[in-house]
């Protein structure tokens, strides 16, 4: 099970000495789309955790930020599906983004952009809001388009704030400063589930998507999805909304993960974009 967590660099190696020019939804196959630009890995295994995974990444060297930038879409208050959110948008790829009223759409938690309030977190014990223990973590996008993940403040914190240009209040956050981070004891924590992710490298931001709910792929726990980031490098990473959620697309590509929602890719409240300066 151990050397399992090391595919990666043995997929990157394959990139750099093959230069795959194509995308599918097969195993082990990766796309390197031009020099100082991203790439996507997909990764499917059978002894990761002794069991089926299917495993998307979406790898953005530091570098191509000279290129490309990090943006939250907002459908809301419309449920939409990722894959239009990042169309409308004129993105290059997207992931699904944070936990959302799946009856009326909408954000449930803090969500901001360009200084504007988006949506307050749901109140407890209200249909889907999401409790603290599991919403502890925030991606902050900066006006100079830098990334952040770390432990969540206050709304107050950021309404007042006029250094971001968006806030996405998610989680739980599960590294952070290269330390895993403690979960909630609750079944979502142990229960395998489709994850989206988003997570921070010295040399890359990676979009991961992990399928689950069917006989190809399991899903992981958070205990397992913490353990898998860490072996990729993450010293800071956080959840995204998962379940039938999960969903990755690449433009000329579509989506590349296999949502588990029998019909297909879910409407959703927002998406984490990567656009073209």
């Amino acid at each position: 099970m151990k050397k399992s967590f090391y595919l990666l660099p043995f997929f990157l190696l394959l990139i750099f000495i093959n230069g795959c020019s194509s995308f599918r939804n097969s195993p082990n196959q990766s796309q390197k789309t031009a020099k100082d630009s991203f790439y996507s890995v997909q990764i499917k295994t059978d002894t990761l955790f002794k069991s089926k995974q299917n495993i998307n990444q979406l790898v953005l060297p530091n570098k191509s930020f000279k290129q490309y930038k990090i943006a939250i879409g907002n459908s809301q208050p419309k449920l939409v599906k990722t894959s239009e959110i990042a169309q409308t948008n004129n993105a290059v790829a997207a992931i699904n983004g944070g936990f959302f009223d799946r009856d009326h759409g909408g954000s449930v938690t803090y969500f901001e952009l360009n200084d504007s309030v988006i949506s307050q977190k749901r109140p407890d014990k209200i249909k889907w809001a999401v409790p603290d223990s599991l919403t502890n973590g925030v991606i902050l996008l900066a006006k100079n388009h830098k990334i952040i993940i770390e432990p969540a403040r206050t709304s107050q914190f950021y309404e007042e704030s006029k250094k971001e240009a968006a806030v996405l209040v998610t989680g739980p956050l599960l590294i952070y400063h290269s330390k895993l981070q403690k979960l909630p004891k609750m079944e979502f924590t142990f229960k395998r589930h489709p994850r989206t992710c988003l997570c921070i490298t010295k040399e890359s931001v990676i979009f991961v998507t992990i399928d689950g709910r069917s006989e190809q792929a399991a899903g992981m726990s958070l205990i397992e999805t913490q353990k898998y980031l860490m072996n990729l490098g993450c010293y800071d990473a956080i959840n995204l909304d998962g379940g039938g959620s999960t969903t990755m697309w690449i433009k000329n590509k579509g989506i590349v993960n296999f949502p588990s929602d029998k019909e297909g890719e879910r409407l959703v409240s927002n998406a984490i974009l990567l656009l073209e300066k």
